[in-house]
């Protein structure tokens, strides 16, 4: 923005000293201070609200989409890693109270057999959260594909629009 080095803030400091006066250059100085740190305020709020119309209008959802376009195996490389993760999160069996867990480090005579509807319960609960991953891995493949084919027709229409 403004390139200003020591120098030439020394000359500047010089000059509102004997201009002002060093009785008032404090009270310059606060003001000045102020009004930048206002500056600076409107600049951020700006920005702000210039990310959040971009946001509300889908431009941020639309260069996320030119760039899977542009980057499948990134693009699959990302829903991999999703699937991945939501798996992970589907295998966590923290909150279910099942009978069969031991301690391993027990001896074999005194553990219990593993219980039956616990193991059904956990087993029902497994395939319940790989549909439901399916399921939103097939939908968002369907929305890549849809903004894709309008892409690609928009891109279409404007090549037969400039001929």
């Amino acid at each position: 923005m403004l390139d200003l080095g020591f120098a030439e803030l020394l000359v500047i400091g010089i000059v509102a000293l004997i201009v002002v006066g060093p009785k008032d250059l404090p009270v310059l100085f606060r003001n000045v201070g102020r009004f930048v740190g206002k500056a600076k305020g409107m600049a951020r709020e700006f920005s702000r609200a210039m990310n959040d119309a971009a946001d509300e209008s889908g431009i941020r959802d639309a260069a996320k989409t030119f760039k899977s376009a542009t980057n499948p195996m990134a693009s699959a490389m990302d829903g991999v890693k999703d699937a991945a993760r939501s798996m992970k999160d589907a295998t966590r069996f923290d909150d279910l109270e099942l009978d069969d867990h031991e301690d391993p480090g027990l001896d074999r005579k005194k553990t219990k057999a593993p219980d039956p509807q616990a193991e059904a319960k956990r087993r029902k609960i497994e395939a319940a959260s790989a549909r439901a991953a399916a399921e939103r891995k097939r939908r968002e493949a369907d929305d890549a594909a849809r903004k894709a084919d309008e892409m690609e027709a928009s891109l279409g229409s404007d090549d037969k629009d400039n001929s």
